[in-house]
């Protein structure tokens, strides 16, 4: 019985471990599929550039544009990663306040939800008259963004500790400090990195939508102006740049995340 039990465990990792290839494979051959498609139904319809180009001419215009789009990803590189950066650990300081203090958390979190309710492009024309049209505007509607997502998980994953975890350390005379980092931040930390791959795209969209308010530079910008002088191809360019910028940002996340986190979130 042992034997065949070991050979049928044999023989399942054997069949994962031939999946595996081609499951690492399927995203790349339909968005294969896709592009092929895409070029031969505009081709044969025959479907106007400036309404829907192919995809040989989105990428010539990467080619013939690799300067401006360059010039462009810069200001929004640096207004996502800024509000990235800042919208998460500012949620994160404020989840430990509320965790600590159930007064300050009943009296913030509702405003926190209803800062979240508004619309970020109803927000974005105030953040800019208030702030300019520089950096700060973006880099704040890029933190807005991303901190709720962060706000929310992190109070869930801080909250997510065991009674008989926290009896043991009250038991050993731990103090509150030595219970946060020994307990609630291990409990909080895949909880946190689910937050972070979601704000990380959403930082980026956050940028873009700001530079559509008021910016003379950046990705945003360039969707706005290619849109309006009917620059179609580079319009496209700017789209697919935009998604894989924010697709590199997702995947570094969860690289890092592979590599902090060995250990599953307690439910």
């Amino acid at each position: 019985m042992t034997t065949i039990t070991h050979k049928h465990r044999t023989e399942t990792l054997e069949s994962q471990a031939k999946r595996k290839p081609v499951n690492k494979a399927t995203p790349y051959l339909v968005g294969i599929g896709i592009i092929i498609l895409w070029q031969l139904t505009v081709v044969i319809l025959r479907v106007p550039e400036y309404v829907v180009p192919t995809p040989t001419r989105v990428a010539a215009a990467f080619v013939e544009n690799a300067d401006i789009l360059w010039r462009n990803l810069q200001p929004t590189v640096i207004e996502s990663l800024a509000g990235f950066v800042i919208g998460n650990v500012v949620a994160f300081v404020f989840a430990v306040i509320f965790v600590h203090s159930k007064t300050i958390n009943g009296a913030l979190m509702p405003i926190a939800v209803f800062v979240q309710t508004i619309p970020i492009i109803a927000i974005a024309p105030i953040l800019v008259i208030l702030l300019g049209t520089g950096y700060s505007s973006k880099i704040v509607i890029a933190a807005l963004i991303s901190f709720f997502p962060t706000l929310v998980n992190s109070v869930r994953g801080l909250n997510a500790v065991n009674d008989r975890e926290l009896e043991l350390m009250r038991i050993l005379s731990a103090t509150r400090w030595e219970i946060f980092t020994r307990v609630r931040l291990y409990a909080c930390v895949p909880y946190l990195f689910s937050a972070l791959r979601i704000t990380a795209t959403s930082a980026v969209i956050g940028a873009i939508v700001a530079e559509w308010v008021g910016s003379q530079a950046g990705l945003g910008y360039l969707i706005i102006q290619t849109t309006f002088n009917y620059q179609v191809p580079l319009l496209y360019a700017t789209m697919i740049l935009s998604s894989l910028y924010a697709l590199l940002l997702f995947g570094l996340v969860g690289l890092v995340e592979k590599r902090v986190v060995y250990w599953k979130a307690t439910q």
